[in-house]
């Protein structure tokens, strides 16, 4: 077997910093990365098992890669489904030399030394009660501008519907200083944000008592460097108003909040073992909207559950009219395995929840449509994600994670066409993006832009200043991370 690796990563950000951390690690044992499995040695399936069938699409992707199997390269499964199927993917693949879950990535340098010494079935699949967390200095650091620090593994909560329990074991947290000195490394390296992620990032208990949630949140925010900082995603149950309190007080703390409400009405909660009522969920909304920084709110909303009533429904309709989010992310209910609400009857029928989304969406868009009127004309910092040169704009993302897409001002002449033909004046349109002789903002730039017009999903502007370059540090990183991936 080569020592080089393909690696393919479904879900979350979870999974995607996992990913991170697992190519620094394949790659500190001699591995290198390529961008097509059919030059790979080992490729690497890292999986997510949160929605309906997730694990006939691991199987079917398997399958897939089995046309491969012949020409000596060795396959891993990791991740939630890795841990939710165990050994039983080795009886439906038996090509698969690896299995392991999120909890045992750790001992990947063993598991990667026995696959060379010719063993073919290496299993990593700790149990709930492990209390080890997957630390590593060996990320590698992909994203271009965004630096991301897990805090927290696992959930202790047994929602009915939710299978993250099961596959990502009980809650551990790091320590408030091992998650300080990442944030100064990933500073050191040039990034000016970072996310910190937990399946319920705010249950954060910090295990050498130095400080709370909130106090970490000001702490990363203060690290020489670093402009934003987010986080996700946060739990109603431990949703505290110190997190408010941090947010308002310290200006690099984003001003968004993902707050997963599920459903808007108390019964459902009750059923689906939220352990919070509509009202306890409304008191945090308060204190939110209370704040002197006019901060976003999303959510997550499941329809469809077993039991939800019409009544039900319509109490989750009037709970996005009370809130006003700025977004959210609705999903049918679906049984996962081992979870409690799979002994249920799942009595709503497919059609009524196929509505129930609907209508969600619908009402959802025109909240959306309203709220993001009021940011018509006002200018807001946005740092470059990237470019589409197909629509001539520069993509962006504000404080409250809303995607910006604006050009840079255009020129006298793209603006009035004198003297043109049609193909100069295009030209001359596309030359706004960045003025002749100059390069397009670099991911991670931060420039000031004013809306000019708003749609439900995003916002429209142009640039009133120059862009603020992202550091050398960053630039350097970001060659880096190009050469690393290819």
């Amino acid at each position: 077997m080569s020592k080089t690796f393909y690696i393919e990563t479904f879900g979350c950000q979870m999974n995607a910093h996992d990913s991170e951390k697992v190519v620094g690690t394949l790659i500190r044992e001699g591995y290198q990365q390529v961008i097509d499995e059919a030059e790979a040695g080992l490729i690497l399936y890292n999986t997510c098992s949160i929605r309906d069938k997730a694990e006939q699409k691991v199987f079917h992707r398997l399958n897939e890669y089995k046309r491969l199997q012949g020409e000596g390269k060795r396959f891993a499964v990791i991740g939630c489904v890795a841990q939710q199927e165990g050994e039983k993917i080795f009886e439906k693949a038996p090509y698969v030399s690896i299995v392991a879950g999120s909890s045992s990535y750790r001992n990947l340098p063993e598991m990667l030394d026995r696959l060379e010494a010719g063993e073919t079935r290496i299993t990593g699949l700790d149990d709930r009660q492990t209390d080890e967390t997957f630390d590593t200095e060996f990320t590698a650091r992909s994203n271009p501008y965004r630096g991301y620090i897990t805090i927290i593994e696992g959930c202790d909560k047994f929602c009915a519907y939710c299978v993250v329990p099961y596959t990502r074991g009980k809650e551990r947290s790091r320590t408030s200083a091992s998650v300080l000195a990442e944030a100064q490394r990933i500073a050191a390296l040039g990034y000016t944000e970072i996310q910190l992620l937990g399946q319920n990032v705010n249950s954060y208990v910090d295990p050498s008592g130095k400080r709370t949630f909130a106090e970490l949140l000001a702490a990363v925010g203060e690290v020489n460097g670093i402009q934003r900082v987010r986080f996700t995603t946060s739990h109603p149950r431990q949703f505290t108003k110190d997190i408010v309190d941090a947010i308002d007080a310290m200006p690099a703390l984003c001003d968004h909040i993902h707050l997963p409400v599920q459903s808007g009405s108390t019964s459902v909660l009750k059923a689906m073992q939220r352990e919070y009522t509509r009202e306890w969920y409304l008191e945090r909304i308060a204190w939110t909207k209370a704040a002197n920084r006019d901060i976003s709110l999303t959510s997550d909303i499941i329809v469809g559950f077993p039991g939800e009533t019409d009544k039900d429904f319509e109490d989750t309709i009037t709970l996005l009219d009370e809130v006003g989010y700025d977004a959210i992310y609705g999903f049918k209910y679906s049984p996962r395995p081992n979870t409690p609400a799979i002994h249920m009857v799942d009595s709503i029928p497919e059609e009524v929840k196929v509505e129930r989304l609907a209508i969600l969406n619908a009402r959802q868009r025109e909240i959306q449509r309203a709220n993001y009127q009021r940011h018509l004309n006002q200018t807001m910092t946005v740092m470059v994600e990237g470019h589409n040169t197909a629509r001539n704009q520069i993509i962006g993302r504000s404080s409250q994670n809303k995607t910006v897409n604006f050009t840079m001002p255009p020129t006298e002449s793209a603006l009035n066409g004198h003297g043109f033909s049609r193909a100069g004046r295009e030209a001359e349109i596309r030359g706004a993006l960045a003025p002749e002789g100059t390069a397009l903002p670099a991911p991670g730039s931060y420039i000031d832009v004013r809306i000019t017009q708003v749609f439900p999903n995003s916002l429209v502007g142009e640039a009133i200043a120059p862009a603020v370059a992202p550091s050398p540090a960053l630039l350097a990183q970001q060659a880096l991370n190009a050469r690393i991936t290819v």
